[in-house]
């Protein structure tokens, strides 16, 4: 299986910055995200991906966010099994996302 593509934060603000559409899933926990998310992205915990699978584009990238980046890196490994291959890993999380603000 071929590597899980990663994006830097900084590309990622940089599209936002410039009006593209992102499709972003935030799979942090209820109460981690209750703390703050990036602008239009929708929140399936990790825990209930697999049941929620149906929610996910397969015709559009779909950048995968958690706290660190290590989660969503299994959270793209999982879904690129269940050949969703559309998936990119957001490069050290939202703890990066907020060190650059």
């Amino acid at each position: 299986m071929k590597p899980i593509p990663q994006m830097e934060t900084s590309e990622l603000r940089r599209r936002l910055h410039n009006g593209e559409q992102v499709y972003m899933i935030d799979v942090r926990e209820d109460e981690e995200v209750a703390a703050g998310m990036i602008n239009g992205a929708k929140h399936i915990p990790m825990g209930e991906i697999p049941a929620r699978l149906d929610e996910i584009p397969r015709n559009e990238e779909v950048v995968i966010i958690c706290r660190s980046g290590g989660r969503s890196q299994h959270v793209c490994e999982f879904l690129s099994h269940q050949g969703i291959h559309n998936v990119i890993n957001l490069k050290g999380g939202m703890l990066q996302w907020h060190e650059e603000e």
